[in-house]
């Protein structure tokens, strides 16, 4: 890259600073740098999502079910009635 740079560099008729330089004004036009307040980000605060009768672990356990574990279930609930 450096020395591909250094060519850019001879054919403009450029330095090294004057690349650097004309790329970091380049970048720092292109990309926001956050405002002052905008640095610290915090997750939104958790809402009721309209989980109703389950509780924490329950939801848990359902989450962690394997398809083929809810096969069986349904198999066996099948089996009961």
């Amino acid at each position: 890259m450096y020395s591909r740079a250094k060519k850019l560099c001879e054919e403009r008729e450029m330095s090294m600073a004057e690349l650097a330089r004309r790329d970091i004004e380049y970048m720092l036009s292109v990309y926001n740098l956050p405002q002052e307040g905008e640095r610290d980000w915090h997750p939104p605060k958790p809402r009721a999502l309209g989980w109703k009768g389950l509780s924490d672990e329950q939801i848990k356990i359902e989450a962690q079910l394997t398809r083929t574990e809810l096969d069986l279930m349904a198999q066996r609930q099948d089996a009961l009635d």
